[in-house]
């Protein structure tokens, strides 16, 4: 009997085997260096800023950074003078509604804040956390005898405390964000405390201070209010007068309309009124103001010759004093200009390289550079070449 050979396996119904799968091998574990590397990744960027002013021989510093994804800024600065010593170090903290300057060599903090309390209802705040001293001030009457003792009569003596001072202001919108109502008031809101002689007040308080006889009264200080609108603002706050006790205010503010074809400026403070007027088109612009009740009447006239070429001038018919600049710039980062100011008798000539109101961030290679040149006109000889340089570093 002949046995059947086995069947084939390709006639078969059963399936072929899987493919082999290789699997990777497991990633390495990560060592310390790995988790160091990571952290240095994950830190705040650090810009540093340096600056160098040839006339004063001193450097500036600035170290900043930013952190909690830009939310708040932290920044130290400090000037080196020409023989390397560390002079006006600060310390300032910044964000969206609290700030903190600190002066390491006056030991004083300014802290500012600022909240929305509601819609159209916003809080700003001042303070100033040094301690101040007191200062006196006085004027001496005469002698008075009483007694065997001689006592000292003044008619005014006058104690300014600026300990610990702020300042707080609430701001409200009345019909719209154009329209605002502004309110302050120092903090503490006692600026003045006067000590007045005995025979000065009745209903004033009694004091005796060693061989000083007499009565003393506590300012408060009423807060000032601004009214803010489209066309300007006015102000109204109480004026200090030294040798007075009764209250005075004063009213100052600005107002702007169009005039024609420009803007007219109004605007008044501490019994002076200055008035000016702009007019500005494509090429030119003319600037006059008068200022009441002296008179002083001066202009400022504008005018471009192109992109990159302006020349402006100023004179003062009070004075007979005059200036001009003349500017050419050379695409965005090189600007050259040239001027002179009669007051003080000084000619003068300077070349940026990069912004000169922008920020060394944006200047070729992170640095700004500026060259003046200025001569004398009465002494030539003595004439001075200065430089300023500015650098940025991001680390």
């Amino acid at each position: 009997m002949v046995e059947s050979a086995p069947p084939s396996p390709i006639l078969t119904d059963n399936p072929p085997p899987p493919p082999l799968q290789l699997t990777a091998p497991p990633p390495p574990s990560q060592g310390a260096g790995a988790g160091v590397l990571s952290l240095y990744h994950r830190r705040p960027a650090v810009r540093v800023t340096s600056e160098f002013d040839s006339d004063s021989s001193a450097f500036f510093h600035k170290i900043s950074c930013k952190f909690f994804d830009n939310l708040a800024k932290l920044k130290l600065s400090f000037n080196n003078n020409n023989k390397g010593e560390v002079a006006e170090p600060r310390l300032d903290f910044s964000s969206k509604h609290l700030s903190l300057h600190y002066d390491f060599e006056e030991q004083n903090a300014l802290v500012n804040g600022s909240f929305d309390l509601a819609p159209g209802l916003h809080l700003k705040a001042t303070r100033d956390v040094k301690v101040r001293t007191i200062a006196l001030r006085y004027s001496q009457k005469g002698w008075m005898q009483q007694g065997e003792s001689s006592l000292m009569a003044l008619r005014n003596l006058q104690i300014f405390c600026r300990a610990q001072q702020g300042e707080v202001a609430m701001i409200a919108d009345l019909a719209g964000p154009a329209y605002k109502l502004e309110v302050s008031t120092l903090v503490p809101s006692v600026g003045l405390v006067r000590i007045i002689s005995a025979l000065s007040l009745e209903n004033a308080c009694s004091f005796t201070f060693g061989p000083i006889v007499g009565k003393f009264v506590v300012v408060l200080r009423i807060p000032k209010a601004t009214l803010k609108f489209p066309l300007g603002e006015i102000s109204i706050e109480e004026k200090e007068v030294e040798d007075e006790v009764k209250r005075m205010f004063s009213i100052s503010g600005i107002l702007k309309s169009q005039v024609l074809n420009g803007v007219c400026t109004a605007q008044y403070s501490d019994e002076n009124l200055n008035l000016r007027y702009l007019y500005k088109d494509d090429q030119m612009a003319f600037i006059p103001s008068i200022s009441l009740p002296s008179n002083a009447l001066k202009f400022a006239f504008k005018r471009r010759f192109g992109p990159s070429d302006k020349l402006s001038y100023w004179y003062n018919f009070d004075s007979n004093y005059w200036s001009a600049v003349y500017k050419h710039t050379l695409g965005k980062d090189y600007k050259l200009k040239a001027g002179y100011d009669s007051e003080v008798r000084l000619g003068w000539a300077s070349l940026w390289v990069g912004d000169e109101a922008g920020q060394a961030k944006t200047a070729p290679m992170k640095m700004k550079v500026q060259f003046m040149l200025q001569v004398p006109q009465d002494d030539i000889k003595s004439s001075a070449l200065m430089f300023r340089v500015k650098k940025r570093w991001d680390i």
